[in-house]
């Protein structure tokens, strides 16, 4: 019997560079609104000069190499997929449809169906 464990090591410097980009972030909207009497150039500006400092700590952190290393793979996955053709697309749309708008038919008739069974011949409730 294999059992597979999962291992995370956080060293203490990756939790504080997880924590400093944090703080970074809130700085970043503190700064925000406290420029608000600046002007937005100021307020937008340190808005965005905080969140990219912010990003630059995070990716320098394990989690976030982790994190860079899985949107990689994941791009170098999405290229490898064979998407269909036009016609193709929309031959499979029109089934879909044709096949959504006779389940909703056999349904309806369904429901019809028992109604009538139930409230007409079997209860003797006429509308």
């Amino acid at each position: 019997m294999v059992t597979s464990q999962v291992e995370t090591v956080s060293t203490g410097v990756d939790k504080a560079k997880l924590g400093a980009a944090a703080a970074l972030v809130v700085a970043a909207l503190a700064a925000f609104y406290l420029l608000g009497k600046q002007g937005q150039l100021a307020q937008w500006g340190a808005l965005l000069l905080g969140l990219a400092a912010a990003a630059v700590v995070f990716f320098t952190s394990e989690p976030g190499r982790a994190l860079y290393a899985f949107g990689r793979d994941a791009w170098r996955e999405v290229k490898k997929v064979v998407w269909p053709a036009r016609k193709e697309a929309i031959q499979m749309t029109a089934y879909v449809f044709a096949f959504v708008l006779v389940m909703a038919l056999f349904l309806w008739l369904t429901d019809k169906t028992l109604e009538w069974l139930f409230y007409d011949l079997i209860l003797g409730w006429k509308k």
